[in-house]
């Protein structure tokens, strides 16, 4: 963990609740802020890094999905694992009001209001995953189980 880093509110979640975390950071490239550029610049697999994308059900409102950096979202996976008809994405000029938190560093925890959040089911077979600690640059690094735990979440079959 690199002392100079503040520590998010996603992370003071996690000391709150006991679970194990590592805090990475990385540079940012503000030109390509995606999830494998940010594997990249951690020097791991983008296997092992979730990117966190907002979106919103027709029958319950906003949701958060956290799938691998490569893979893509599969809009009808999430709506019937969430028990909606329907799932869109979120508007990005919309994603700031309802998080707190902004394009590049959008953190499952800490959220402005709790809202569910649907872990793709890849993260089964990690150990060990990364998701964004809330600001762009800064990671947690945990097992896939604490975050489930912490999110109040649940693994899914949601990418293509």
């Amino acid at each position: 963990m690199n002392e100079h880093v503040k520590k998010t509110n996603a992370a003071r979640l996690l000391d709150e609740l006991h679970i194990p975390y590592e805090l990475h950071t990385a540079a940012v490239d503000e030109s390509d802020l995606s999830a494998v550029t940010m594997a990249r610049s951690l020097g791991v697999s983008p296997e092992e890094v979730y990117k966190t994308l907002v979106a919103r059900g027709d029958k319950h409102g906003v949701l958060l999905a956290c799938i691998p950096a490569e893979a893509q979202l599969d809009l009808k996976r999430l709506a019937y694992a969430s028990g909606n008809k329907s799932v869109d994405m979120v508007p990005l000029k919309e994603v700031f009001p309802l998080t707190g938190y902004i394009r590049g560093g959008c953190s499952p925890l800490s959220t402005r209001k709790a809202y569910p959040v649907y872990l793709d089911e890849s993260a089964i077979l990690l150990e060990q995953i990364f998701v964004s600690a809330g600001q762009r640059g800064v990671q947690l690094r945990l097992s896939p189980e604490d975050l489930l735990t912490a999110a109040h979440g649940v693994y899914a079959p949601i990418i293509r």
